[in-house]
């Protein structure tokens, strides 16, 4: 038949063949579509199935994902000052990190060309070529935040909460501990501990400060030689405040501990013995000193006694913590498991306390928490920040096994539980409560955020100014 002859309906025909079972899932996954899908009948079957679930809920292409964008928003007072970092994507997805409180944003920021267009789910190799860009102390806040971040949007492409993406949950309920504002009438201080037991908190700190008995003639040595300025938290270089401790030439006397006993005393009476009680701020002063005050404190049975020294006195902790009865603890301000591995190798404290928001992030601090395990050793978490760094740090105590408790310092922060799109609130009665919802589980509320800008800061402000990579990074040669 030429190809101009008419063609007629049973020339058109084509000879019927059963269908194969491949035939009949073409068809199949076509009338799932409707009569609009009659176009692709003859695709490759890949290519109907992408078209059909178009609508299925599901976050990403994981292997293609890649960063366009990174930014940060200042939020004040939840209860300090905390940078939030909000990395983009390609597919519509971002996932937030938290700088630690009262560091600097540039420390993430000045990340970003070292992440434009890699994969986040890549998470520990970007957090290798990232690592050297933090440190001890504030400084390991950017790449911590940016960590966080990451993990965050891991978990939203995957679909999984970020405790699965660690090995899975020892605990999905949380303990919290919190403190108090110090007092300094005893009694006071007391009552305010004690409600904070009534609203449901099973573990509570006790900021202790020697200037709350400085006052008082006869209980300090070496007050005048700082001209009676003993403010731990005065940044003065060469001040009180930012002088070692061994170096202060700062005593208490006996009297001055006899006075800082009765706040515990009175605690204990108002609380009791069945919750634990851990200690921070005492002051800067020497080791000697610190021993005295820690064989003092034995009798009220502390859960831990927090900061004596200074983290990287190794010997001074070895020292105390041979010396006393009371557990010794510190962390909060070391970054990598590096040093922690020094301090838990040497048996040098009792207890170790990173803060995820220096340590590096989310990895690094489960890492710090399984090697503290192995050497027999408790892992509680600092934390003081918005519910962003919270819910990273809630995720890497359900996957430790030798989390104790996370630090909670928002309870006097009415707004704390708004920054988040939910309906319960983050904090339940002194826990928080880990779902499956992806990632970090939680959803901020931006428009609420920009409500609690820190002074100056626009909400996720472009940062075009960090796109360009200008340096060569290798640290050998």
């Amino acid at each position: 038949m030429r190809d101009d002859a008419p063609r007629t309906e049973a020339s058109d025909a084509r000879p019927k063949v059963r269908p194969t079972r491949r035939d009949m899932l073409k068809l199949s996954a076509v009338g799932l579509g409707g009569l609009s899908l009659g176009a692709m009948a003859f695709h490759p079957i890949e290519e109907q199935v992408d078209y059909v679930s178009q609508k299925v809920n599901r976050a990403s292409k994981p292997s293609q994902l890649k960063i366009t964008d990174m930014r940060v928003a200042v939020l004040d007072g939840v209860p300090f000052s905390s940078p939030i970092v909000r990395i983009s994507t390609n597919q519509g997805i971002s996932g937030y990190g938290e700088v630690r409180d009262d560091a600097d944003k540039r420390y993430a920021l000045e990340l970003k060309s070292r992440l434009l267009g890699e994969n986040p789910c890549n998470v520990e190799m970007l957090f290798k070529r990232i690592k050297q860009f933090g440190n001890h102390g504030r400084r390991g806040g950017g790449v911590s935040g940016v960590e966080m971040a990451l993990w965050d949007l891991a978990g939203k492409a995957y679909g999984v909460p970020v405790f699965q993406m660690l090995g899975g949950a020892y605990r999905r309920k949380i303990r919290l501990y919190t403190d108090t504002p110090e007092s300094e009438n005893p009694k006071v201080y007391a009552r305010r501990m004690k409600e904070r037991v009534d609203k449901g908190f099973t573990f509570l700190k006790m900021d202790l400060g020697l200037e709350l008995v400085a006052k008082t003639k006869g209980t300090i040595v070496g007050e005048s030689y700082w001209d009676g300025n003993l403010g731990q938290y005065d940044g003065t270089p060469g001040g009180y405040g930012m002088t070692e401790h061994n170096f202060t030439m700062v005593q208490l006397t006996d009297k001055g501990i006899e006075l800082m006993a009765e706040y515990v005393h009175a605690v204990r009476d108002a609380i009791g013995y069945d919750i634990p009680l851990g200690m921070d701020h005492t002051g800067h002063f020497d080791v000697n000193t610190a021993i005295r005050l820690a064989d003092r404190f034995e009798r009220y049975n502390l859960a831990w006694l927090e900061d004596l020294v200074p983290w990287q006195h190794t010997d001074d902790w070895k020292e105390i913590t041979k010396a006393i009865n009371v557990p010794t603890m510190t962390g909060e301000d070391i970054y990598g498991l590096e040093a922690f591995r020094k301090l838990c190798d040497e048996d040098a404290v009792d207890l170790v306390q990173p803060d995820p928001a220096t340590a590096g992030g989310i990895l690094e601090t489960k890492r710090i928490g399984d090697y503290a395990r192995e050497k027999g050793k408790a892992m509680p978490l600092h934390y003081a920040g918005s519910p962003v760094g919270a819910m990273a740090a809630a995720h890497i105590a359900a996957a430790t096994e030798s989390f104790v408790a996370l630090e909670y310092h928002a309870s006097d922060v009415p707004f704390w539980n708004d920054l988040v799109k939910q309906d319960e609130p983050l904090m339940d009665r002194g826990w928080f409560h880990l779902t499956d919802k992806p990632g970090l589980g939680i959803e901020m509320d931006e428009k609420e955020m920009e409500k609690h800008l820190a002074k100056g800061e626009k909400l996720f402000a472009p940062t075009p100014e960090w796109n360009k990579k200008v340096a060569w990074d290798r640290t050998w040669s």
